[in-house]
């Protein structure tokens, strides 16, 4: 099992910004000026228990910008056009690693939750349409989580 470039997914990094206060830390997501001339039109969050995939999902029109606010999330990312389909990016976010990944339609992802309780927020470009998601089994990919 080898490794790919999130760049060469054409997945973006952003670093986002955190700030500890008296009475509670305040953690950026998003900022009008920071959305690289994509809309969002749905926010949620997603509860991912330790230990638990949710693997594999490709969005044929959606982007999507992840964050995790709580716990330790491991992305795994597949274009499905790769020379080596061995091959994967990956990419752990969590407080420590505080990121916004954004994430082209038509890229085959899943995710791993890390630690006991853990929660991923997408800023989705389109609400969510059933009919625009290509969900795939568990072991479609060569991956070992």
């Amino acid at each position: 099992m080898g490794e790919l470039k999130l760049e060469n997914l054409g997945i973006q990094i952003f670093d986002l910004k955190q700030f500890s206060t008296a009475n509670g830390d305040v953690m950026h997501a998003l900022k009008q000026s920071e959305t690289q001339g994509f809309n969002f039109s749905e926010i949620y969050f997603s509860f991912i228990n330790n230990g638990s995939v949710k693997a594999w999902k490709r969005h044929r029109e959606m982007t999507l910008n992840l964050i995790v606010p709580i716990g330790k999330i491991r992305f795994v990312f597949q274009n499905n056009k790769a020379i080596h389909k061995e091959k994967f990016a990956t990419i752990e976010l969590s407080k420590d690693n505080y990121k916004r990944v954004m994430v082209p339609s038509d890229i085959w992802f899943g995710f791993k939750g890390l630690e006991e309780e853990n929660m991923l927020v997408n800023i989705a470009s389109h609400e969510h349409d059933p009919g625009e998601v290509e969900i795939a089994d568990h072991n479609a990919f060569n991956y070992i989580w």
